[in-house]
């Protein structure tokens, strides 16, 4: 098992004591109702407000709840972005300073949804969500779209890439992918040797894939499971950027060599000594802080169909 002691630094580490303050780590044991108010306190807590060149409203599309950013200038581009939570936390001011940020630095528009979460709504809901709202942004902005999301969220828009595939065509110039849960074998890789990561472990990944099929047996469908495709061409160019100290970091390796081996463009940056959920560290940890600018150079570079030159 990996060493944490000796893979995360005095930063990382005040970043997880921090978040565990707020949202301790059994809280994966707690009513759904008490983990989404935890959660809440703890974006709170680490929220940085919205720079001040950024407009938001919020907008219903495809009859979902989203909150759209735009930048000073006029945007020539759009980033779709759907928020991480495990499908059962989050929602549009989980998030809200991340999008912000993103929108302030690229000068891209962002568009965030409020997809529904589980229990209450199980999959396909979450999924059905993104895509109705992704088929509306589509017709209401002109110019590209850079898919985007973390954790969760990025397995959602991974989805909504794949299944846009003859249906959209020609809007999607990217995506960028933030420590995604895509649906890879937790028997082994990344998922044995950070079983115990702090921030997120096997069986709290476990947890929330049981909550969100309902009990039901998903494997094969690619809006659950983006690795379950069959199919991994005509992708956009793709950048993945995972945790070192993350079950889910094999998912990025994974997803980029199917890219690969189908023909597409897509790279793989598994940052080391980083944990899951470490967007909310971008201002406490150097580390952190150097991948945000990655994110966001990523993002400017996929609005023009290009991978980033790190």
């Amino acid at each position: 098992m990996a060493d944490y002691s000796a893979l995360l630094d005095d930063e990382v580490w005040a970043f997880l004591n921090e978040s565990a303050r707020h949202y301790p780590d059994d809280a994966v044991g707690l009513s759904i109702e008490d983990q989404r108010a935890l959660y809440n306190k703890m974006c709170v807590a680490f929220d940085q407000g919205r720079p001040a060149n950024v407009t938001v409203k919020d907008v219903p599309l495809g009859g979902v709840p989203c909150r759209i950013y735009s930048p000073a200038a006029p945007a020539t581009a759009t980033v779709f972005f759907c928020h991480g939570g495990g499908f059962v936390v989050g929602g549009l001011d989980s998030h809200d300073s991340v999008c912000a940020e993103f929108c302030s630095i690229t000068g891209l528009r962002v568009v965030a949804v409020d997809y529904r979460l589980s229990p209450e709504h199980p999959h396909p809901n979450d999924f059905e969500d993104a895509w109705a709202a992704f088929e509306v942004a589509c017709a209401a902005f002109e110019g590209a779209i850079v898919m985007c999301g973390d954790s969760a969220g990025g397995n959602l828009v991974a989805a909504v890439t794949h299944h846009a595939r003859g249906r959209i065509d020609g809007r999607i110039t990217g995506q960028l992918l933030i420590y995604p849960g895509l649906g890879g074998d937790q028997s082994k890789g990344s998922y044995i040797t950070h079983a115990e990561a702090p921030g997120l472990t096997t069986q709290d990944m476990e947890f929330y894939m049981n909550i969100r099929s309902a009990g039901q047996d998903k494997y094969g469908d690619p809006t659950y499971a983006p690795l379950h495709d069959k199919d991994f061409t005509n992708l956009p160019a793709t950048v993945i950027i995972t945790a070192e100290c993350d079950p889910l970091s094999g998912d990025g390796k994974d997803y980029r060599d199917a890219m690969l081996a189908a023909g597409g463009e897509a790279i793989w940056i598994n940052e080391t000594g980083l944990v899951h959920a470490y967007l909310r560290a971008r201002v406490i940890s150097s580390k952190a802080g150097a991948s945000f600018g990655r994110m966001t150079q990523s993002l400017s570079a996929l609005a023009k169909s290009e991978l980033p030159k790190f």
